[in-house]
């Protein structure tokens, strides 16, 4: 028997009919169509699915879809803003902070998450911080440039 759930997503409210037992991950994906977020590796270890809950960075392909009834949630595609890139996407394009991509929105999900809770990080704050998300590419140095310099252009928008 399906049952709606009701939430925010990107600032829109949704409502979706699930028969329970669905990962939001594939809510997102295939019953909302925002492929921004990735699947990686399924149970929470690359961070290539990370996505915000009321603000917080959580892996998406942990979390059944029920788990979020009522809750505000924000995908790589809510970052952008009237067409216009948010500063932490911004500057992973001008740090190169990216080779094949794949991890790139859930790095910059968790980032874009710790720097709400934290605006002025610290260079070993951010490597802390994002330890847990992979790159296989081995992109990190750029990375953490890329977090930094979008943590004082977002505090100095403040």
């Amino acid at each position: 028997m399906k049952k709606s759930i009701s939430f925010k997503l990107n600032g829109k409210p949704i409502s979706v009919d699930v028969t329970g037992g669905e990962f939001l991950i594939t809510v997102i994906r295939t019953n909302l169509d925002q492929t921004g977020t990735k699947y990686g590796c399924g149970i929470g270890d690359c961070g290539a699915c990370t996505i915000l809950i009321d603000k917080e960075p959580v892996r998406s392909c942990m979390i059944f879809v029920e788990d979020v009834a009522g809750k505000e949630i924000i995908t790589i595609e809510g970052l952008v803003t009237n067409g216009f890139l948010h500063p932490i996407q911004k500057a992973f394009v001008a740090h190169d902070a990216l080779q094949c991509g794949f991890c790139t929105s859930g790095m910059i999900m968790n980032a874009y998450g710790l720097l709400l809770q934290n605006p002025e990080l610290t260079r070993e704050e951010i490597i802390s911080g994002m330890d847990e998300n992979l790159c296989r590419c081995g992109s990190y140095n750029r990375i953490i440039d890329a977090i930094q310099t979008a943590a004082t252009e977002m505090n100095e928008k403040m």
